[in-house]
């Protein structure tokens, strides 16, 4: 048996942050932000949390598979912005949504999270362990973004996406993850800063900081050796790839890995456009834009990929 995606959900909050809009406040223009990423526009929650939006994805996800909540198994939240240290962000999503008999818990790998998850649950799923799960990316990216840094404030947006899986004898096909820890430095966002009494000092929250540079390298080199390695390890051509889904970063990553493949562009479906950089939530939101526009069909052979802070990359391979 392996793991299959049964049904999609999505949400985004309702405010929309044009690039003009962001010009008003940091020097740039859309122009700028649109040639150099092709982001135009990203939303941003005002009253919603990281959990909020995610159990609005979760219950479309549900109600598209015809899955009561009861019948969850598990639910994994991919996030790197929890609305609390603890309890986790998935917990409170299972008490949201009424999944009474799910074990919850989330997974930090920043715009890795809901890849990373999903070959979570496939573990739990190919092993018998669970027979159907929730899996969720969610992040409120711009709570942990300084509006007057330019260089990261343009890319990122916030959105939820989720997908409801279950054991199948079609479905994922392979798996493939990795991590670099010595790299992690040009990717960061600071938690807590070390305070105490003892100290004379409260702790306080730190921003979000990247060397761009350093960050597209790394995309483009290892996101499709990564991608290689599994369709080698599974016998499929790049040819016989309907879609790759690949997290919504920047277009002229998407543009560089279509070409190491020599693959239609067409094959690489965008919308970062309209949502900016989602993190967690940019494969699944994208995801269920396509099933719900009719553009995925059964059979169709997907590739799903994110890269992110750790550093952290990974693809899913999976027959729809």
């Amino acid at each position: 048996m392996t793991t299959r995606i049964i049904g999609t959900g999505s949400y985004v909050p309702e405010q929309i942050v044009t690039n003009n809009d962001l010009a008003q406040i940091v020097e740039t223009s859309d122009q700028w932000v649109r040639s150099r990423t092709g982001i135009g526009e990203r939303r941003i929650a005002t009253v919603e949390g990281t959990s909020q939006m995610a159990a609005r994805a979760a219950r479309r996800a549900l109600e598209q598979a015809k899955v009561e909540p009861e019948a969850i198994d598990l639910i994994l939240l991919g996030t790197s912005t929890p609305d609390y240290c603890f309890p986790s962000g998935a917990c409170e999503i299972q008490g949201m949504i009424g999944a009474v008999n799910a074990v919850c818990y989330d997974i930090s790998a920043a715009c890795s999270g809901f890849v990373f998850a999903l070959n979570t649950a496939h573990a739990f799923i190919s092993s018998g362990i669970y027979k159907t799960a929730l899996v969720i990316g969610s992040d409120v990216i711009s709570k942990l973004i300084d509006w007057t840094d330019r260089s990261t404030c343009v890319l990122f947006g916030d959105g939820a996406g989720a997908v409801v899986v279950t054991a199948d004898v079609k479905g994922i096909m392979g798996i493939h993850m990795r991590s670099d820890g010595k790299k992690g430095q040009v990717l960061t966002c600071g938690a807590r800063t070390n305070g105490n009494f003892l100290l004379g000092k409260k702790p306080e929250l730190g921003y979000m900081s990247m060397e761009g540079q350093e960050v597209f390298k790394f995309a483009v080199k290892r996101v499709p050796e990564c991608i290689g390695q599994l369709l080698e390890e599974t016998k499929v051509s790049a040819e016989a790839v309907r879609y790759f889904i690949i997290h919504q970063a920047n277009y002229r990553i998407i543009e560089s890995i279509a070409k190491r493949f020599k693959v239609d562009l067409e094959k690489f479906p965008v919308n970062m456009e309209f949502y900016g950089n989602t993190s967690s939530g940019s494969v699944p939101l994208l995801l269920d834009e396509m099933n719900r526009a009719g553009r995925l069909s059964r059979g169709d052979k997907v590739v799903l990929s994110g890269f992110g802070a750790g550093l952290t990359w990974g693809a899913t391979l999976l027959e729809w």
